[in-house]
């Protein structure tokens, strides 16, 4: 059966993967953009199987009444997409409490709205599906990205305390963690601090390190999010390409040994 998706951050990158592989399969999608031009194509394209919207996802007035918009124009609500976001580069002493919070109200907050604007209608139907794009940077965290993992390891906690809530009614929720693709996040949307002379060498080394890094295309996107959408029992995390296969298990292997090195002291908090 044909679905309906509102997807954030419709205009390039991710977001507009997501809305072409749902077009195509004939869904019918509210694509959502800070400029609803960059949306003219779609709309040339596809028709009424695409409802424009303009959105700051960090006007809670305006997200709230995008969705209901989207609910009214198709009559119901299958597929939430939070893609809208953008990154955040400087070392911790280097972002300023502005730039955070900032980061804080578009990666995080902006979720938040669109998600708390879908669910009463989720509830009433039964069903639904909210897919929070993360990153393995919602997993990992590296130098000089600290409030973009901020807000991505909260978007991870919110989320999966949500997907504990909502289970009950019927609704999925799914957070999708990719790793580094070609796409405009760390070009002309992000933010980045002045740097301190202190960190040049951090810096340097950072830069050294992604010079010699291609990132690939995400050309599988759209296919890889039909299969979580359609699936009967949705993954609530899921990698999208390999880097995040690499990463992770390395992680969590630090983890368990520091843990386990350090139980003595855990067990004498305990007074044990």
């Amino acid at each position: 059966m044909s679905k309906v998706w509102f997807v954030t951050g419709a205009s390039k990158g991710f977001g507009r993967t997501f809305v072409l592989a749902a077009l195509e399969r004939g869904d019918k999608v509210a694509a959502t953009a800070r400029n609803t031009d960059t949306l003219n194509d779609l709309v040339e394209k596809y028709g009424d199987a695409v409802l424009p919207l303009q959105l700051d996802v960090t006007d809670r007035d305006q997200v709230f009444a995008a969705v209901k918009s989207a609910h009214e124009s198709f009559g119901q609500l299958d597929v939430v997409i939070n893609n809208a976001g953008y990154g955040l580069f400087g070392t911790v002493e280097e972002i300023t409490e502005q730039q955070l919070r900032d980061q804080l109200e578009t990666n995080l907050f902006g979720v938040l709205s669109v998600t708390q604007a879908a669910l009463p209608i989720m509830r009433e139907q039964g069903s639904g599906h909210i897919i929070q794009i993360s990153t393995i940077g919602g997993v990992a965290a590296f130098p000089s990205l600290g409030g973009y993992h901020a807000s991505k390891w909260a978007l991870e906690g919110l989320t999966e305390s949500l997907a504990q809530e909502v289970a009950g009614f019927g609704i999925k929720v799914t957070l999708v963690e990719p790793g580094g693709f070609a796409t405009d996040w760390a070009g002309a949307s992000a933010t980045v601090a002045d740097a301190l002379p202190a960190y040049k060498p951090l810096h340097d080394a950072m830069a050294e390190r992604m010079s010699g890094n291609t990132s690939p295309k995400p050309v599988g996107f759209g296919s890889a999010i039909l299969k979580v959408v359609d699936a009967d029992k949705a993954p609530l995390r899921v990698f999208f390409g390999e880097q995040p296969t690499q990463i992770a298990p390395h992680i969590y292997q630090q983890r368990l040994a520091e843990w386990a090195e350090w139980a003595p002291v855990s067990r004498e908090a305990e007074g044990k």
